[in-house]
């Protein structure tokens, strides 16, 4: 007789037994791991959680359903199934980027959701890529199908404004009853482009942020799900920047379900060439998620994986991974022949039974479900499916809006878009912030290079004067006090790269002892969140814009350490900032703050490429708007953002505070200043931000020119940035100030034909020359000159001699030089370029 083992009070296989066969034991452990389900946990540092882990798999009969469960799981197996072969019948030749293969997604989904919400989740947000989308649109988010059809007409034109996207990039928000639980819930499905893993932050970001409002700090009430391919998952970047972010203070969601799509395929990639790594899954293990792969040909274990993952997110607050392993039916898409790089793997795709025909067949063998009841369900859903498609033919127009994914529900009623805001705030306003602003609560220990700072601050205040940190300390507070939730996420923004800002002051006799300023301004103003970010830039600003998606009475900036680490981030910028509201009609208040300027730090720290921001600005140079009274803020209206430069604070203050009381939102791109931070001839009276001031799209030359004949005035300068200053100083030293006028552009694009006009017709004779202190192949050079010029050929006809032309560096692929010595060698040369006469 073989010898029983007695089993440890902590081994949960035995269940109520307290002895088993040592072959027993072997068999209900590989039972559990080694068949269909394969749990990765044992690396967690954390006793109570693995335990917790072994319960949910090792306790016998904890896997088991009911039939109801069972039934439930065929049905949803069945529209998932049966609406990807519907598409398939109907429009044959469309790429659609179907699910065939991994079917069980779909009831995967919603098993997360359904526990979720049992267990008190409210809101889901699903970051996702375009394989399978339709069909979550369709069977999890609950999109009606007629809308989703008429999609595939091409000769449906969009009836609101945008030109749309592609239909498995597209996104929505819907809210609707659980008929499980009958509780509410909200999902939203991002728009996402074809940049695999993208929109992951952006996700975590709009999920972080709803938390947020709503008080929901543990993250209980809102979560999201993010979808992943196994290729993307292990080769995407942004994936560990993501989950860097996932246990950080103002970041953490507080736990996230990962799906991982794995068909054993990355378009034509074989995962032997695609990773290093065992798995596609084993980025997560940097942050100790449990990885629970499944077979998805056992849509029962699928299902039992998937309530675990929803239970262990709900407990722990941690991320949890669902590695789906499966296999794609078709090719990349459908019209793609994945036999010629596959040929063996899908030879044996060709001849497997999908996963609704092999739990159809293990259902009516056990007696769950017979076949007449199975024909019934599934001819009920394909009748939904016939019917919205004969109601979509009537459909007369797409609307892009209801695709939105954050929709701002009363947001623009009653807004008049035409309006300008009025940003100017009292003397008194300034003089409270200003007094928080520049003191300390009592005992509070502070470094003494800071009791210097504040001294300086006291005495700005004292003269009504404000430096940059002073103006944008003005800015912020003043939005704050009238509700304006505030964000200042980077690296290093707490402190500033510079050591200008100091929002954060440390207590220097006491660890973690910090006292932010703007938050104690007064009894009910709004939250000030300034929080130095990880060392990431594409899944910060990712995070920083979902963060900006979901309300838009906020400021939320993202800010680069030097502003030439943006380009970290290009995927975000170009495929969400600059584009996000043609595509998919989604506003974002957005403001980057990107350092920029040429200070002698070589190539690396001088340039945040301000010409690529403007190359995509949307306003075409060739068509000159009609100047009327509305002309401004119709420009405002229809460019795609904002691209500054601006050389004060007061204008720094006009303009942070313009981006929120906008009756719209887009974003802003903002050069900021390093020299100027502490530039005294860089500073602005506290009349500049009261009484009637707002924002200068363009200053004018408020020195010598402005008093003397205009006529006399043989040269006209137009700038951007802390040139405006090197140039200011050059004219006086050469003696020029009454025959040369330096104008500053302050709002690059969209361009301000307006007031650049009246430059122009200022100085009938002067010459118009365009000075930049970048290279002539960047900044603002290629941009400006055929705004100038087709202004002056269309609104000076008896000026068509005039043109503007070119003072600044000479083109180059480096962003600057990196000697010190040939960097103030250009500086000279095109001063003296911009100080003749000719």
């Amino acid at each position: 007789m073989e010898k029983r083992f007695r089993l440890p009070q902590t081994t949960l296989i035995g269940g109520e037994e307290v002895e088993l066969q040592l072959k027993e034991i072997i068999n209900r452990l590989e039972n559990v791991y080694c068949k269909y389900i394969g749990a990765e946990f044992m690396f967690i540092n954390n006793h109570e959680q693995c335990e917790w882990l072994r319960e949910k798999f090792e306790t016998p009969g904890v896997m088991s359903i009911t039939p109801d469960e069972k039934r439930l799981l065929l049905a949803r197996l069945i529209r998932s199934t049966r609406f990807e072969e519907f598409l398939a019948r109907k429009w044959s030749a469309e790429k659609r980027f179907g699910l065939e293969g991994a079917e069980v997604m779909i009831p995967a989904m919603k098993t997360v959701i359904d526990v979720s919400s049992d267990l008190g989740v409210e809101s889901f947000n699903i970051g996702m890529p375009h394989r399978g989308r339709l069909n979550v649109l369709a069977n999890v988010a609950r999109k009606p199908l007629e809308n989703l059809f008429c999609q595939f007409d091409s000769k449906l034109k969009a009836m609101d404004e945008g030109s749309g996207d592609v239909k498995y990039h597209l996104g929505m928000c819907h809210e609707r009853i659980n008929r499980l639980n009958n509780k509410k819930v909200k999902i939203s499905v991002l728009a996402n482009p074809s940049h695999l893993e993208a929109v992951d932050p952006v996700c975590q970001g709009k999920t972080y942020s709803e938390q947020f409002y709503r008080g929901d700090k543990d993250g209980k009430k809102v979560m999201s799900i993010l979808l992943h391919g196994d290729a993307a998952f292990c080769g995407q970047g942004v994936v560990l920047e993501t989950f860097h972010l996932s246990d950080l203070p103002n970041y953490s969601t507080h736990g996230t379900v990962h799906i991982v799509v794995n068909n054993q395929v990355g378009f034509t990639t074989d995962p032997r060439v695609a990773r290093s790594s065992p798995y596609c899954t084993d980025v997560a293990r940097v942050v100790n998620a449990p990885i629970l792969h499944v077979n998805a040909d056992h849509p029962e274990e699928v299902i039992h994986v998937a309530r675990v993952a929803a239970e262990w997110r709900a407990r722990f607050g941690k991320d949890v991974v669902i590695d789906l392993v499966c296999y794609r039916r078709n090719g990349h898409n459908e019209m793609d022949e994945p036999m010629f790089t596959q040929p063996l793997m899908y030879k044996k795709i060709k001849e497997h039974k999908n996963v609704l025909q092999l739990y159809l067949e293990k259902l009516i063998s056990e007696g769950t479900v017979t076949q007449a009841e199975y024909d019934e369900e599934s001819q009920r859903y394909d009748k939904v499916c016939e019917d919205a498609f004969t109601n979509a033919k009537s459909v007369k127009g797409v609307r892009n809006r209801d695709w939105l994914d954050s929709p701002w529900d009363g947001f623009f009623e009653g807004r008049d878009a035409m309006k300008a805001p009025a940003t100017s705030v009292t003397l008194d306003r300034l003089n409270k912030i200003g007094q928080v602003f520049s003191t300390v609560p009592q005992g509070f220990k502070l470094h003494p290079g800071l009791k210097r700072t504040l001294r300086g601050r006291a005495e700005l205040l004292e003269h009504e004067q404000a430096d940059w940190a002073m103006g944008e300390a003005f800015a912020f507070g003043s939005l704050l006090t009238e509700g304006y939730h505030v964000r200042l996420s980077g690296q290093d923004v707490e402190r500033g790269t510079f050591s200008h800002r100091h929002h954060v002051l440390h207590d220097q006799e006491k660890d973690l002892a910090t006292y932010v300023p703007l938050n104690n301004i007064e009894q009910g103003q709004a939250t000030y969140t300034v929080c130095n970010s990880s060392l990431s830039e594409y899944a910060v600003m990712g995070f920083e814009l979902g963060y900006s998606l979901n309300d838009p009475n906020a400021l939320i900036m993202w800010e680069a350490q030097f502003g030439d680490f943006n380009n970290t981030a290009q995927c975000i910028i170009d495929q969400f900032v600059s584009s996000g509201q043609q595509k998919w009609v989604r506003q974002s208040g957005l403001v980057l703050l990107l350092p920029h300027g040429y200070e002698g730090m070589g190539p690396e720290h001088s340039s945040a490429r301000l010409e690529r921001f403007l190359q995509m600005s949307n306003d075409d140079p060739d068509h000159i708007p009609v100047l009327d009274e509305d002309f401004m803020m119709q420009q405002l209206h229809d460019i795609n953002w904002f691209v500054c430069n601006v050389t004060t604070p007061a204008n720094y203050f006009h303009l942070m505070r313009r981006q929120v009381l906008l009756p719209f939102r887009k974003p802003l791109v903002l050069m900021t200043p390093k020299s100027l931070l502490r530039l005294p001839e860089a500073r602005s009276s506290f009349a500049e931000m009261t009484g009637d001031s707002s924002f200068q799209r363009l200053i004018s030359d408020q020195g010598p020119p402005a008093k003397a004949d205009p006529k006399e005035v043989v040269k006209l300068l137009l700038c951007t940035g802390k040139v405006y200053y090197e140039l200011v100083k050059e004219r006086e030293r050469t003696g020029q100030d009454d025959t040369i006028a330096i104008c500053r552009v302050e709002q690059i694009s969209p361009f301000p034909y307006d007031l650049v006009l009246k430059e122009l017709n200022k100085y009938p004779f002067a010459r118009v020359q365009w000075v930049q202190e970048e290279h002539k192949n960047m900044g603002s050079w290629f941009y400006v000159q055929p705004r100038v010029n087709n202004l002056i050929r269309s609104h000076c006809p008896d000026r068509t001699h005039r043109h503007v032309s070119y003072a600044g560096r000479p083109p180059s692929a480096s962003a600057a030089a990196g000697n010190k010595q040939l960097h103030l060698m250009e500086i000279a040369q095109f001063l003296k370029d911009a100080m003749s006469p000719v």
